[in-house]
């Protein structure tokens, strides 16, 4: 009782720098607008750090026996690129953009728990920088992102890299579930009155499930850094097997995690996909019930496949039967929302915006990542190339060639909405073709080198000529990336001070979150317009032509 006088006065120090505007009002601000931006830009910078780690390693990898990297160095860089772009970008990213536009999307005024809000960013970005604290400490941690045991243990890692790492990912992991209840909560209590779960935004029913994801799937990451840690630091003995530990058990645990977070990772993303594709095609989306069930079957699906990254552990051939049966089931929700978006573009008036190109890459990009990962569901497929570069190549064209593509089409489409200015087509095409062209020579030629057998994981590679010409192409492609994303970032400042004036609704929108000013005022609404589908804009715009409508002159008439 002591302390609380004491806290008074910081927190009303805190509330009058939120109200007075400035840095510090962003630093004490529970706006879920505010936090959503800091989400994107704080996920920026991690994008960079990561993006500048992969350069020096398709840098060392460029000739054979290179020795720009020393091998250390090189698996310290690789192991914080994937973890980087995994827990620092690709997640943060999607929370980003859920933080910011759900409430809007809902016609409500915030987050159901504000503070929760404000405390999972900063979990966020304070577990990001302990993790990069571990570069000043001359000992980042050098056993893969996904840290198998006994390769993360000690006394193969004995120096402070994997402390640094578990701490940071369990602090990210507890931000992480509490954006997730807290969307829940949102969702569940603070529609507005009319929207049912049938007129829910898809953007917002695909938030909604991937909450659960990360509900049901984070605890299992936590629990195996804890344990990991206290094998570390207290000799426990979870994953040693001289004391009767297991490391094949450290897998189990973290592909139960690791698997549902491959959709955590991409079911906002879908959801992008199924606002962007119908506007620009000025269709409403095809099957509507069919794409958000089938992100039901999903995700329930998802926590039964974990152990197709273990089948060359040596389970057994009955439990490499299960997991390759469910691993191709989990590919048919997936192929359903393909065949879905592509009816909504068929016979549709599109508009090939910036966004909307990359929408349809996308469609493109994730089905090669889709069909390679099928390949792998194939058990003696695995065997064979599962410790290759063709795993390199099917990761990233999940990751980079869906999620990424998705989230630009994202920032392009809501940019507008962000800022109150358009971002500039012209750089935008420019972004989209370099991009396009980089990622397809950085990772389509990385499939030729996983079935010609080079290892993933290694620092140099023999001089064979056919894995001497494939890396240099990835090389180059590599760098054509890393220009792409400095005309991005150019196109973001620019637009962001001197772009064109976007407007309240420039894409001529049907969601709710267009409704309003660009960008919404602190409070989102003035006025929410009544919901009676699950394009209130649309209606609003066209009374005569909404189903209610006619329903009403249906019933008027006597029929």
């Amino acid at each position: 009782m002591s302390e609380v006088p004491v806290a008074l006065p910081v927190l009303r120090k805190l509330q009058r720098f939120e109200h007075e505007g400035g840095m510090l009002s962003w630093v004490a601000s529970v706006d879920h607008k505010q936090i959503g931006i800091l989400y994107l830009v704080t996920s920026l910078i991690f994008f960079l750090a990561g993006g500048v780690e992969a350069l020096l390693m398709r840098t060392q990898l460029i000739v054979p026996e290179n020795r720009f990297l020393n091998p250390s160095l090189y698996n310290q860089i690789f192991t914080m690129h994937g973890t980087t772009m995994i827990f620092l970008v690709v997640v943060p990213v999607l929370l980003g953009l859920m933080v910011y536009l759900i409430p809007l999307m809902i016609g409500a005024r915030d987050f159901a728990f504000p503070r929760l809000n404000a405390f999972a960013y900063w979990m966020y970005a304070l577990g990001g920088l302990l993790l990069y604290f571990s570069f000043f400490a001359h000992d980042a941690p050098a056993a893969g992102w996904f840290a198998y045991t006994p390769l993360s243990e000690k006394p193969y890692s004995n120096l402070q890299g994997m402390d640094y790492w578990a701490l940071s990912l369990l602090v990210v992991g507890t931000g992480t579930i509490a954006t997730g209840l807290n969307v829940i909560a949102t969702i569940a209590s603070m529609r507005i009155k009319g929207m049912s779960l049938r007129h829910l935004p898809l953007f917002a029913w695909m938030s909604l499930i991937n909450s659960f994801l990360i509900v049901g799937a984070m605890p299992a990451l936590n629990a195996a850094l804890v344990m990991l840690l206290v094998d570390r630091q207290l000799q426990g003995n979870f994953f040693k097997p001289a004391a009767g530990g297991s490391p094949i058990f450290w897998q189990h645990v973290f592909w139960n995690f690791g698997h549902p977070e491959v959709y955590i990772m991409v079911l906002p993303a879908f959801g992008i996909i199924s606002e962007v594709i119908p506007v620009f095609s000025r269709k409403v989306i095809y099957g509507y019930a069919v794409v958000a069930g089938s992100t039901v079957a999903i995700a329930l699906l998802s926590f039964g496949v974990w152990a197709h990254h273990m089948f060359a552990v040596g389970l057994g051939h009955f439990l490499d039967l299960v997991f390759a049966a469910s691993s191709m089931l989990i590919a048919v929700p997936t192929g359903v929302k393909i065949f879905n978006w592509i009816a909504t573009m068929w016979g549709g008036a599109i508009r090939f915006t910036t966004s909307m190109w990359f929408a349809v890459a996308f469609l493109v990009m994730f089905t090669i990542g889709g069909l390679s990962g099928v390949m792998f569901a194939v058990v003696p497929i695995d065997w064979q190339l599962t410790d290759t570069y063709f795993v390199v190549a099917h990761m990233h064209y999940v990751l980079f060639g869906g999620t990424a593509f998705a989230v630009f089409a994202g920032i392009y489409y809501w940019f507008p909405k962000f800022s109150g200015r358009m971002l500039s087509e012209r750089m935008g095409k420019w972004h989209f073709w370099l991009t396009f062209i980089g990622f397809n020579l950085t990772f389509m030629v990385q499939h030729s080198l996983g079935m010609l057998g080079m290892p993933r994981r290694v620092f140099t590679y023999p001089n064979i000529h056919t894995w001497k010409v494939l890396n240099f192409v990835s090389t180059i492609g590599a760098y054509i990336l890393g220009v792409s994303v400095v005309v991005f970032l150019w196109n973001v400042i620019a637009s962001a001070r001197q772009g064109r004036t976007a407007g309240d609704d420039p894409w001529d929108a049907w969601t709710l979150e267009w409704a309003t000013s660009s960008p919404p005022p602190v409070h989102n609404f003035d006025y929410v317009p009544p919901v009676r589908s699950a394009r209130p804009l649309w209606d609003l715009k066209h009374p005569e032509d909404t189903d209610w409508e006619r329903a009403r002159k249906r019933q008027r008439n006597g029929r």
